[in-house]
């Protein structure tokens, strides 16, 4: 059996919350075990060792609320953002290439230890570009929500620092913790930190940072989703697009997605005429899909407080219109 020391050990850093040393300790008498001969319990406990330093990061899980962080990554409160998502990717309208493509992910990560068997590694690094309110942020979202992992959203002004070398070591502390906790990690408005070298009052911070990002995603090999967002990628250093599995562009909605949009927001209401949304999809063309949603919103407001049974056509073309002009 165990040595004392080892069982001494480990119930003494489950006691001070000492999760390394836990699992260390857990692994040490898994291979003392083995080394006694005693192959099938040993092989027990590491496939049981494994499946619980799997499921710790959902551990930060909180009913859908903030998550709270444990005292060793203390420092990471003031750079990310962390919550469970809802949504899933079948909640979200996107042209078929796109959801294509994010459904190869999903996949290739639910079946990511077949993959390793053959030495081959699941698609997890995504540079996501396109105009605003197109969906990119809630890409973030879709892909934690269907893979049931939480997301964490770096948030960029915490990370940036006017002292000399101080982004670097926030920068990383977040890649620190992608192998232990695993998740969606979002880098948001992702041109502040990866504009070209070259541009920028503080050459030397930008190329610091820059350098520092480069270095930490080639090096990671955690099992977290990378996702960095854009909506101007010619700013970007060109450096950066090899270090990612797929660049996905995320267009305006066009006429398909935008009656798509609509029928998923309105349609459970009902219309007090005939509508075809063919037609009114016309009058979208050129929004993204965050005002077409806001127009949705609009109209069945106008509908409850006026009392009304049903959506009214024309308040909602006059809502579209209206973000149009």
């Amino acid at each position: 059996m165990a040595a004392a020391d080892q069982i001494k050990s480990l119930i003494k850093s489950f006691g001070e919350s000492d999760e390394d040393r836990f699992f260390a300790s857990a692994m040490q008498i898994a291979a003392s075990e083995a080394r006694q001969g005693h192959t099938t319990f040993a092989h027990e406990l590491k496939l049981l060792i494994e499946k619980a330093r799997k499921s710790r990061s959902l551990n930060f899980l909180d009913q859908g609320k903030t998550i709270s962080i444990s005292q060793p990554k203390r420092e990471l409160h003031e750079l990310i953002d962390v919550f469970q998502p809802k949504i899933k990717l079948n909640d979200m309208v996107l042209a078929s290439n796109i959801h294509n493509a994010l459904s190869k992910l999903i996949v290739e990560q639910q079946k990511w230890e077949i993959l390793r068997q053959h030495n081959l590694t699941p698609r997890r690094k995504l540079l996501l570009t396109g105009p605003p309110g197109c969906g990119k942020t809630m890409t973030a979202q879709a892909l934690a929500g269907s893979l049931g992992i939480p997301v964490f959203i770096i948030r960029l002004d915490g990370l940036m620092s006017k002292f000399m070398g101080e982004s670097i070591t926030k920068l990383r502390l977040i890649f620190d913790a992608m192998p232990d906790h695993r998740g969606v990690y979002l880098f948001d408005e992702f041109d502040s930190i990866g504009s070209h070298r070259n541009q920028g009052q503080d050459v030397g911070e930008v190329k610091r940072v820059l350098n520092s990002f480069l270095i930490n995603i080639e090096k990671d090999q955690s099992n977290s989703i990378i996702i960095a967002a854009t909506n101007i990628p010619e700013s970007l250093d060109k450096a950066l697009f090899r270090r990612f599995d797929d660049i996905i562009e995320y267009p305006l909605p066009g006429k398909k997605e935008i009656q798509d949009t609509l029928k998923r927001n309105l349609q459970s209401f009902g219309f007090k005429e005939k509508i075809s949304f063919s037609q009114v999809a016309n009058e979208a063309i050129g929004l993204n899909y965050s005002e077409i949603v806001r127009a949705c919103e609009e109209t069945i407001k106008e509908m409850i407080l006026s009392g009304a049974k049903t959506l009214n056509k024309s308040d909602l073309i006059a809502s579209l219109g209206k973000r149009k002009a």
